[in-house]
């Protein structure tokens, strides 16, 4: 094949894949690569991204071939593919599945057709604990109430095991899908929706009933979720990341489907009920009295007979509850989340406990259709308000430096040239300082909601915003997650959660639900210049480059004014 000096792409020897951002083919490039290779790092003319072991398994498990991955690389390679990372591919896809777990006659045993392989893997130290004897050349018995540390032991030596054990059907539920909201409002799935639940369906056959669904913020995660309960039709534990998202769960379920509020319980730290729809928090899941207690609630995950346990933003899963996700691998479990990043580099365990990714959609093909807003993303790098402050930041220590840069008193005139310039929208300010977030809500006269904010005030005043009563709303890191906003189009970033690539994808998610209109959202970041806040803003890019949002930097000095409006004549930062 003759390589093309003209194409994004340079693959290397290493693994690492060098994508030029000026390339008329960039997009196209960076749509081929999500389904196989992780983003590493996204600078203003070169991303790399990097071509793992864990990305090939989850392409596979989306049932992409290696030939059609060494495809795409060579359609959009400057060069000749280097071999071994060709031979990686090949070595690596073909791992997943060659070792299954089966259930026969109530007992639990590893297979696998390759003999060898198979003694290998039953003499590895991690793995050797789960398994019983063998009963034939090519299957082991293993522990039966081990699946799930076994499944996590296999993928930890490199071979990711396909699990074909089954589920308990868990107690049956009748769940309708309305073909109208309470409201009067026309509902439907829309077609992405409904492949997505019948990927993790997957026609009730054991090939089904685990995995992990990735679509971008509003795009409608929760709708597919009510898919897949009224395919299951079987008794629902749902765990989410706050009250105020257990209460919109609550809310989607009683508009969306045939369900009734006696069948729907709340698991909170105000109220213990177990119904057949059953819906709590990780908060409440992970309390325990002291450091070395017990968790005093997991014993959730077996007081229902639940056929079905649905991970609401399960990137953001806390890792004791893998734990107990170990303990329940005999009931089908769906994961939800904009992104398979973790903090704390568990993706392996989300693979192995919850599921492989069964349905992936890239952002721009969901905007194109008008199923969420077009996003335009700035960050505008401000210096200083002083030279004291300077020095302070110059003296300080690593953290008290954060501080110091994050609620930079520059940022203030950016933010009020900012609400002049989307006057008449709904704006959401985020931050991550009481202190900075109180003083901007007296400088603005806007409500504020943080976390000493009581549920019912934050409820009405979410209300109010939703109604446009309230055009401006100041709100801390207690709005992140799954707080349904769907009238905010524009969002301020004031301070942020060093560099999360999590919290990024949250904030954004705010402001991308479709709306009427020219159906546009725009979310700004303002960082001080030449800080830690700069550097761990480039880590939080990484998302926003990822899923393809356009995104530009401005810089300028403390009293310059922010530009009046975006056109497409600005240099864009090559992310869409």
């Amino acid at each position: 094949m003759s390589y093309n000096p003209q194409n994004p792409l340079i693959v290397q020897s290493d693994s690492t894949v060098l994508l030029e951002t000026a390339s008329e083919r960039f997009a196209e490039a960076r749509d081929a690569l999500s389904v196989f290779a992780e983003l590493v790092k996204s600078p203003e003319h070169i991303h790399t991204y990097r071509v793992s072991p864990l990305s090939l398994w989850n392409a596979a498990a989306l049932g992409v071939e290696p030939a059609e991955i060494k495809a795409q690389l060579e359609e959009y390679s400057k060069y000749p593919l280097p071999s071994n990372l060709l031979v990686d591919i090949d070595e690596y896809m073909s791992r997943y599945g060659r070792l299954k777990l089966v259930a026969d006659d109530d007992d639990l045993y590893l297979e696998s057709e390759d003999e060898v392989l198979l003694e290998e893997v039953s003499r590895q130290r991690k793995v050797k604990p789960y398994l019983l004897e063998r009963v034939s050349p090519r299957r082991y018995r293993v522990v039966k109430d081990q699946r799930g540390f076994i499944k996590h032991a296999l993928i930890r030596v490199g071979f990711p095991v396909e699990d074909l054990a089954g589920y308990v059907p868990g107690e049956p539920l009748e769940v309708g899908l309305r073909e109208e909201t309470l409201e009067g409002n026309p509902f439907g799935l829309r077609d992405y929706q409904r492949e997505a639940v019948g990927a993790f369906w997957a026609g009730g056959t054991v090939k089904g009933g685990s995995g992990t669904i990735v679509l971008p913020c509003g795009a409608g995660k929760t709708i597919v979720a009510l898919g897949a309960m009224e395919a299951v039709g079987a008794h629902t534990l749902i765990l989410t990341t706050n009250t105020t998202a257990l209460r919109q769960w609550r809310s989607e379920i009683l508009d969306k489907t045939s369900l009734t509020e006696e069948e729907l319980g709340e698991y909170s730290g105000e109220v213990k009920e177990i119904k057949p729809v059953t819906i709590t928090t990780y908060q409440i899941l992970t309390y325990r009295k002291s450091k070395d207690s017990d968790f005093v609630h997991f014993g959730l995950f077996n007081q229902g007979n639940w056929g079905l346990v649905i991970y609401d933003e399960v990137h953001l899963l806390p890792a004791p509850v893998f734990r107990a996700v170990a303990n329940i691998q005999s009931r089908r479990r769906l994961g939800l989340t904009a992104t398979l990043v973790r903090e704390d580099g568990k993706e392996e365990e989300v693979f192995s406990l919850i599921g492989p990714k069964k349905y992936d959609v890239p952002w721009r093909v969901l905007e194109k259709r008008g199923y969420i807003a077009s996003a335009e993303c700035t960050e505008v790098r401000v210096g200083f308000a002083d030279d004291d402050l300077r020095m302070e930041y110059a003296l300080s220590e690593a953290r008290p430096k954060y501080r110091l840069a994050a609620t930079n008193p520059a940022k203030l005139e950016v933010l009020d040239e900012l609400l002049e310039k989307h006057k008449g929208d709904q704006i959401m300010i985020i931050g991550q300082y009481l202190d900075q977030l109180d003083q901007i809500a007296e400088r603005t006269g806007a409500p504020i909601i943080t976390g000493r904010t009581p549920q019912g005030e934050r409820e009405v005043l979410y209300g109010k915003f939703r109604d446009g009563e309230v055009p401006v709303l100041v709100v801390s890191k207690v709005a992140n997650f799954a707080v349904d906003l769907p009238d905010a189009s524009v969002a301020i970033q004031v301070s942020g959660t060093f560099g999360s690539r999590q919290e990024e994808a949250q904030r954004l998610g705010r402001i991308l639900r479709p709306k009427s209109g020219a159906n546009e959202a725009y979310f700004y970041s303002i960082v001080t210049r030449d800080t830690t806040e700069q550097e761990y803003a480039n880590k939080r890019q990484l998302f926003l480059t990822e899923q393809g949002y356009r995104y530009r930097i401005e810089t300028r000095e403390a009293g310059e004014a922010v530009e009046a409006a975006p056109t497409v004549k600005r240099r864009e930062q090559s992310s869409g």
